[in-house]
């Protein structure tokens, strides 16, 4: 199957107007450039706060510090 021809492509759009009618499709059209917008918008900020929080340099813990932290272990027998 390859890639619709123009008349398939005008019978589409023929029962896409009859569906939904005239008036409705520019009100589809502009809801949908939106979401494609806002959908680029929230990549750019996702990849824009993921270089941010990699460029911070980021604390090593040492053995010791790591268990001075540690609370102490407790066991009790019952």
């Amino acid at each position: 199957m390859g890639m619709p021809g123009g008349t398939e492509l005008l019978i589409i759009l023929a029962i896409v107007v009859l569906l939904f009618g005239a008036k409705k499709i520019p009100e589809l059209a502009k809801g949908f450039g939106k979401g494609i917008k806002n959908f680029k918008e929230e990549m750019k900020e996702g990849d824009e706060a993921e270089v941010a929080s990699t460029d911070e340099p980021k604390k090593v813990e040492t053995n010791e510090e790591v268990a001075s932290t540690e609370a102490p272990k407790t066991t009790t027998q019952a």
